[in-house]
C-alpha cells in the first residue's frame, strides 16, 4: 500500500510517499519534497498551484491513502486560517479522488515515530533517517515531517489505531 503523508503549509507543504508492506512491517522510500507556493501570488492561486501540484505528485506514484498532520496550535490566528485553507483544497482533492483519509496530531506522529510524544523536532528526523535508512536527514523539515505522517500513518495501520476521518 502507498501512504502519502502531508504536512499542510501556505508557502510550503512537505509530502513525503511510502510504500507499506503490511505482511512484513516493511517501509521503502518512494519520494519526498515539497510543494512551494508563490507569495506574490493571491491566496486563491496559491490553492490553485498546491492543487496542481498535489495532481502531479499523485498521477505519478497512485497513493491508497492520504495521512495529513492536524492544524494542532498556532500563535498567528491568520497562519492557522491559511494552513486551513491550504488543507481543505487537499482534503476536497482526497474525497474527489476517493482516497481515504486519517489525520494524525502531531502528538500522535511523535509518539509513533519516537515513542513519545514531546520529543524534539530532530529527534523525529533522526528516527525518520533510520527507518528509512537514509544516508542523511530528509530536506527540508516540510518533507522530513510528511514523511514522519506517512510512517506514523502505517504503524497506526498495522495497529489499527488510526480512525479514517472519510
Amino acid at each position: 500500500m502507498i501512504i502519502l503523508g502531508i504536512d499542510p503549509g501556505t508557502a510550503t507543504t512537505g509530502y513525503g510517499l511510502i510504500k507499506f508492506y503490511k505482511r512484513s512491517d516493511r517501509i521503502d522510500l518512494i519520494d519526498y519534497g515539497c510543494i512551494f507556493t508563490t507569495p506574490e501570488f493571491s491566496d486563491a492561486q496559491r490553492l490553485n498551484q498546491t492543487y496542481k501540484k498535489l495532481n502531479q505528485i499523485v498521477k505519478k506514484n497512485k497513493p491508497d491513502i492520504l495521512a495529513i498532520e492536524s492544524i494542532f496550535f498556532f500563535k498567528n490566528s491568520k497562519t492557522a486560517i491559511k494552513v486551513s485553507q491550504t488543507k481543505g483544497v487537499i482534503l476536497f482533492w482526497a474525497a474527489k479522488n476517493k482516497i481515504p483519509v486519517y489525520e494524525l496530531t502531531p502528538l500522535q506522529v511523535k509518539l509513533g515515530i519516537v515513542g513519545y510524544g514531546r520529543a524534539k523536532k530532530k529527534q523525529v528526523q533522526r528516527m525518520i533517517k533510520e527507518l528509512l535508512q537514509l544516508k542523511e536527514i530528509p530536506k527540508p523539515d516540510d518533507a522530513a515531517d510528511a514523511l514522519a505522517v506517512a510512517i506514523c500513518c502505517s504503524t497506526l495501520i498495522k495497529n489499527q489505531k488510526c480512525e479514517k476521518s472519510s
